[in-house]
């Protein structure tokens, strides 16, 4: 057996926290249903908006895919580069794109891992300091910390549907 066939349980525990299943909400549950009507309310004392925690989380997942990926990447500067104009709204098709874009990358960035020829803790040629594993991690927590926070924003703001969570 070679080392990287033994990383076959963590690469399955490791899609499981990036795609949300056991710990926290999965991202489809949190999207799913979501009213039109809802994309660019803000919630009382929230400065921004629904469209606004999607598209941080579509940025974010995209630029470590990229970080990842691309050794000449430049990623975006922080925070700014990271969220929307807090002024920007979206129509519901840059909504849906933004959805849509979040699940291409999550399924690159789930093959990338499941992938017996990525080297999950060897540290990345471009930069040393930092491994896949950590990366992944990275993005499984930030993910779940702004789904949680879309979910409790939706829950605020009555935009889930009748009956969701019964």
């Amino acid at each position: 057996m070679t080392p990287m066939d033994g990383q076959a349980e963590l690469r399955r525990q490791l899609v499981e926290g990036l795609r949300g299943d056991n710990a926290h909400m999965p991202f489809e549950a949190a999207v799913a249903g979501f009213p039109t009507w809802a994309i660019n309310e803000r919630a009382p004392n929230v400065a921004y908006t629904p469209w606004h925690i999607l598209e941080h989380l579509r940025t974010t997942q995209w630029d470590i895919i990229a970080y990842i990926t691309d050794p000449a990447h430049v990623s975006p500067d922080w925070p700014i580069g990271y969220w929307p104009d807090p002024t920007a709204e979206a129509s519901p098709e840059q909504f849906a794109a933004t959805v849509e874009a979040f699940r291409a990358d999550l399924s690159a960035l789930e093959a990338l891992v499941l992938d017996p020829a990525t080297d999950l803790p060897k540290p990345i040629p471009h930069a040393p300091r930092h491994t896949i594993l950590r990366e992944v991690r990275l993005l499984a927590n930030h993910n779940s910390y702004h789904l949680g926070e879309f979910a409790a924003l939706r829950q605020v703001m009555g935009s889930w549907s009748p009956g969701h969570g019964d």
